[in-house]
This record gives C-alpha cells, sequence and structure tokens, in this order.
C-alpha cells in the first residue's frame, strides 16, 4: 500500500454524529461558551464554557448520568463540537465537581439570565416578548439527601417532601421555575425547594419581574404576565403593580361562581372561532366567552368567563356526584308523599301540585292522583257488586328533571374565569377571544415540563449535594432553550417562505419537531481527514432541507468556521435567511 494512502488512512477517525452538529452550531449562535465564560471567570485548564457546552450536548443526545461524562466525551469528537480538541479525561468526576461547584458559587439563575439574553439578540425580530409565561413544577428524586439543611433557608435549595406534581408524595422532591416567552422559551429560570409554594415563588419572580424584562428592552405595560390560579393572592396582585397580567381566578373565591352564574343566565356569549383542525389530530374543545368585571381587595378587574365544550372531567365527576344525590333526595320526598292518604281528591290533587314545587335542586316529583278503594268485609253479592267501605285518595308518579336547571348546571360545569387588569383599549388592548388566546398559550410552558421529565432526556439523579442538583437545573434549562430555539427556527422558516417539509412517515408538516429533526439526522457519521470534518456520505435532499430551515449550513455543521468567525456567520446567515 502506498505510504501516502496508508497515512492518510492512519489519520482518519470516524465518529457517530447524529443531530449533535446541529445542537453544537445553536450553541456557537447564542454564544454560549462566551456567555458561562463571562458570567463564571475560571482558572481551571478547561473553560466553563466548554464545560457547560459539553453537558448541553450530553443531555440533548438522550444523557448519561453526569458521572459518565468522561465516557461521553469519549465517543465523540471534541473537536468538531466544541470547536477545540480536549481530551477525554479532562471531563473526570473531579474537574466536572468543580465546574458545578463554581457555576453554583456565581449563581445559577444568574448566569442563566445571562445565557438567554445574548440567546435572545441572536433572534432580535422573531421571538414574541408580548405575553410571558410562568409556572413550576416539581421533580421526584430518590434517597434521603442528608446534605440538605435543617431549616427552611431561601438562600438555599432543599430537597425534602412537598406538593407532587407527579403523584409521588412518598418521593422528595426540588421544583423548577420557568419564566418563558413565545410560548416556551425560557428566559428566566431556576430551582427552588421541594416544599415551596407556588404562591411565594411568583411573588419572589414579581418584585424581580420589572428587571428582568428590562434586560430585554420591555418596560412595565410592555408585555402581559401569564401564570395559572396561583398567582391571584392578595400579595402577588400588590406586587404585579403597573404590569399586566392574566390568570386564572381560583373557585375558592365566590366572585368566580357569581360571575360564572351571571353569565350562564344572560346567556350573552361569544363564539370563539378555531384554528383550521389539522389532520388526524383529535376534536378541538369549541370555546364562547363572556366578559365582565369582578372586584377583589377593594380594586375592579375584568373577568372573562369561558365555556368549553370539552368539560373537564373532575367537574362532570362532581356534577353526577349533584344530579345523583338530587335524585336520592327527591325520591325520598315521592316515597313519602306516596305513603299519604287523602279523604278527597280536591286535596290530592292539591298535594301533587305542591309536590311539583318541591323534590330538590335538579328533579321534582310528577305525581297522579288514584284512588284507594276499601271495600266491605264478606262475601260479594250475587251481583257481583261489592260494597264500598271507604274510599282514599293516594299519589303515584316518577321524578322529572328540572331541564332548564340542570342545563344551567352543566354549562356552568363547563366554565372558568379568566382574570385580568389589560386594557380594552390602547396599544395593549385585549379582547376577550384574545385574552382566552394568550392564556391557551400556556400549554407551552406545560411542554417543556414534559422536555424536563422525558426519561430519554433526564435519567435518574446521580447527585448528593442540593447545591449540584441545582446546577443541574441550570443545564436543563439552558438544553431546554437550545431545543426550543430549535424548533422556532424550523417553524418560523416555514411560515416565512410559506413552504412543507418532510415529517413523520415523510407526511408534509408546517410544523416540525427538535426531536422530529433528532430522529431524522440519527445514524449520520462524520470523518476527520487532515483536520477537517466531513460526512460520510452526503446529506439527504430531506436532511438539506431541515438544514436550510435551521439556517445553517453544511459548511457551519462541519465546524468550518467555528468561534467568533462562525458565530458572526450564523448571524449573517439567520439576517439573510430573513
Amino acid at each position: 500500500m502506498d505510504d501516502d494512502i496508508r497515512a492518510l488512512l492512519e489519520g482518519m477517525s470516524t465518529s457517530q454524529a447524529g443531530h449533535l452538529p446541529v445542537v453544537a452550531a445553536f450553541l456557537r449562535r447564542i454564544g454560549l461558551p462566551r456567555a458561562v465564560n463571562a458570567a463564571v471567570p475560571s482558572e481551571m485548564a478547561v473553560d466553563i464554557g466548554t464545560f457547560v457546552s459539553l453537558m448541553v450536548l450530553d443531555t440533548l443526545s438522550g444523557r448519561s448520568p453526569i458521572y459518565r461524562l468522561e465516557k461521553f466525551a469519549s465517543s465523540v469528537d471534541t473537536g468538531l463540537l466544541l470547536g477545540s480538541e480536549v481530551p477525554p479525561s479532562a471531563f473526570n468526576d473531579t474537574t466536572v465537581g468543580r465546574a458545578l461547584d463554581a457555576i453554583y458559587d456565581a449563581g445559577t439563575q444568574g448566569v442563566f439570565s445571562r445565557v438567554a439574553l445574548r440567546a435572545a439578540s441572536a433572534f432580535p425580530l422573531d421571538v414574541d416578548t408580548r405575553h410571558v409565561h410562568f409556572d413550576t413544577t416539581s421533580v421526584s428524586v430518590w434517597g434521603d439527601y442528608p446534605g440538605c439543611p435543617e431549616e427552611d433557608d431561601p438562600e438555599r435549595l432543599r430537597v425534602t417532601y412537598g406538593h407532587s406534581k407527579d403523584r409521588r408524595p412518598d418521593l422528595k422532591q426540588f421544583l423548577i421555575k420557568m419564566l418563558c416567552v413565545h410560548r416556551n422559551i425560557p428566559i428566566v429560570g431556576g430551582c427552588e425547594s421541594g416544599n415551596e409554594s407556588d404562591k411565594n415563588i411568583n411573588n419572589r419572580v414579581l418584585t424581580e419581574l420589572s428587571a428582568h424584562m428590562a434586560s430585554h428592552g420591555l418596560s412595565p405595560g410592555a408585555f402581559v404576565y401569564i401564570s395559572d390560579s396561583a398567582f391571584v393572592t392578595p400579595k402577588n396582585l400588590e406586587a404585579i403593580g403597573e404590569n399586566l397580567f392574566i390568570s386564572r381566578l381560583p373557585f375558592t373565591y365566590s366572585e368566580a361562581d357569581r360571575t360564572i352564574g351571571e353569565a350562564v343566565r344572560k346567556g350573552e356569549w361569544t363564539d370563539v372561532e378555531n384554528d383550521p383542525q389539522p389532520s388526524g389530530s383529535r376534536p378541538r374543545a369549541n370555546y364562547r366567552v363572556c366578559g365582565t368585571k369582578v372586584n377583589l381587595y377593594g380594586k375592579e378587574y375584568r373577568a372573562i368567563v369561558v365555556h368549553s365544550d370539552a368539560h373537564d372531567k373532575r367537574v362532570q365527576k362532581k356534577l353526577e356526584r349533584v344530579l345523583a344525590a338530587s335524585i336520592e333526595e327527591a325520591g325520598g320526598v315521592l316515597e313519602e308523599a306516596s305513603r299519604a292518604k287523602y279523604f278527597c281528591r280536591e286535596d290530592a290533587e292539591a298535594a301533587a301540585d305542591k309536590l311539583r314545587n318541591e323534590g330538590s335542586s335538579c328533579h321534582y316529583p310528577d305525581c297522579e292522583v288514584a284512588e284507594k278503594v276499601t271495600y266491605c268485609r264478606g262475601r260479594p253479592p250475587k251481583s257481583g257488586e261489592r260494597k264500598v267501605s271507604r274510599v282514599r285518595y293516594v299519589l303515584c308518579g316518577k321524578l322529572l328533571e328540572r331541564a332548564d336547571e340542570v342545563e344551567r348546571m352543566r354549562q356552568a360545569a363547563g366554565c372558568f374565569v379568566l382574570l385580568t387588569n389589560v386594557p380594552e383599549e390602547g396599544e395593549m388592548a385585549h379582547t376577550p377571544e384574545e385574552i382566552l388566546a394568550a392564556y391557551k398559550e400556556q400549554h407551552g410552558i406545560e411542554r417543556n415540563f414534559g422536555f424536563l421529565k422525558d426519561p430519554l432526556i433526564v435519567n435518574d439523579i446521580f447527585l448528593k449535594k442540593p447545591e449540584r442538583i441545582e446546577v443541574l437545573g441550570f443545564i436543563l434549562l439552558v438544553s431546554l432553550l437550545v431545543w426550543n430555539l430549535m424548533e422556532h427556527m424550523m417553524r418560523s422558516y416555514l411560515k416565512r417562505t410559506d413552504s412543507t417539509i418532510p415529517g413523520w412517515d415523510n407526511k408534509p408538516t408546517r410544523k416540525p419537531t427538535s426531536f422530529m429533526m433528532a430522529i431524522k439526522f440519527k445514524g449520520v457519521l462524520v470523518v476527520r481527514i487532515r483536520g477537517r470534518w466531513y460526512f460520510t456520505v452526503p446529506l439527504t435532499d430531506e436532511l438539506e432541507q431541515y438544514v436550510r430551515a435551521l439556517g445553517l449550513t453544511e459548511d457551519l455543521l462541519l465546524g468550518r468556521g467555528s468561534g467568533d468567525a462562525g458565530e458572526n456567520r450564523d448571524q449573517k446567515l439567520h439576517r439573510e435567511t430573513r
């Protein structure tokens, strides 16, 4: 064999790439290493930004436990993904622990805010910041975690028992909080103790909300804070200040029942037009809205009563119990009335009329008068006509439903109330339909929680120190940020170009997901020859469509133009594809 060919083959190396070059390109685009290094200075041989980049790549590859980070580094080409050749031994347990501690000391929430701000600047015109969504979720863990503080300390994460949103009250937990724009892109996030109340977390976020949004160029009144019903407390309504909000009014407030009852009685509903029904999906709920006012703690707010024909199952079960109790109550009234005997028909008919107004809230006895004849004793005469001793009148009948009342209750069971201070006129004005649409976008942040709990993304947590668990939460939030930005980029491109892309089973779609993209890239290999990377097989037309939709090029995926130059080239390409 020719010496040159032998030398070439010996210098070649092949590695599994999959979708990781795409993730690496987005990490460069949002300037992750630089943002982390600016927030977490370090004298370690490998900078903290590189550690975080590899952890994010590991997370979005299906995630192995952190103690196997060195093994993950040995399975990928760090020169391609990180921009410089880093030996796997640099990611041993000791140095990873030092990196996690350094991030914790710098403040995970502050570091994430810095990363998110830089990411938002990479997409200045695409991300909708008009609506800001907030929510929390619990993450269950196994073990005792003896390193947690004995007493509640607001400055330290406490892994402990609390209200489990995973329905695992037997396990300790911690909470992840998130403030998102454009439905599901996090800009603020962090961890909270497992026994912390959502109401208190809301309050702390609200005290810093104006400062957070000012960093994105938004002043109070220029955005709408959207949260679940835990927001509605006297302290939170006061803390919201001049900011606008949309929340759900809990049924613990009598105003919720009052406004629903009033809306149902008036029947002045406005139908909400649904988006076109996507093929293959389940039928969408049909909504109607009715605007009114409520007074809470001496202040007037707008209230939007929303009726959905997809009734909440819990509410329906409660209604079924109410109807069953009503039948039992009215049945008792009917049974008691049927035992009564009357001397004249007029009295019996009067009693029957009276019963129609009695019974129960949802049912009433509908009775008819029947004669009950008692004959004299003895053998009947030959004529066959028995002698009547006495005649009494009794009531017999059945239960009927109060149709109007039950229909009213069924309508009320499908209702909930949205509370807001968004104006009806002006630049930030929202109609009742727009308020509902904004609140429904809350499902985006709930999708994020599905990502954070996906066993393919997050395996069992192997960290024992609460401080390092908090840093893991930071890594997960950065991973989520990148994952959702990739999805947002693809959908924005398809909408802008009015085009589709092959989805599942190669069916055209306008709503590709990052998971879909990752599956499409599965099996892609790269080879390094004399310091340059190449795909072992040219990308298919389908994969090239995904690369274009992501605002990337093959050169960027193969590390040609990495670092600052590559980052600037990414941003230039992004502007050109607009």
